[in-house]
């Protein structure tokens, strides 16, 4: 799915237009970077949360050379997802069905 999907599905729900959907969704993402940027996390209860990580400065190897390299510090934003969510990614019959049957014992 991408924005335009995105902001389809939110137009066809909510009977807006398609133009209101993709301002609330742009507005939505600028928010959330706006709050990234200046460190904060950002919460959205049964979805999960955005928060910003340190990468530290590392050593790396240019794939075309071998050389040594140095990979500047940066920070990315990590997202983890709720549990309802990862629920329902991975709903607990199918964990179920693909967990090896037990050994009866005798």
């Amino acid at each position: 799915m991408n924005v335009t999907d995105l902001a389809e599905h939110i137009a066809n729900s909510h009977e807006l237009g398609k133009a209101q959907a993709r301002e609330i969704i742009e507005s939505v993402f600028s928010a959330i970077t706006e709050a990234a940027t200046s460190g904060d996390e950002v919460a959205l209860p049964s979805f999960g949360k955005f928060k910003v990580a340190d990468r530290p400065a590392r050593q790396g190897r240019n794939p075309a050379t071998g050389e040594v390299i140095q990979i500047a510090a940066s920070r990315k934003l990590a997202f983890a997802a709720a549990k309802s969510v990862r629920d329902k990614l991975n709903p607990p019959e199918a964990a179920a069905a693909k967990a090896p049957a037990k050994k009866a014992k005798g």
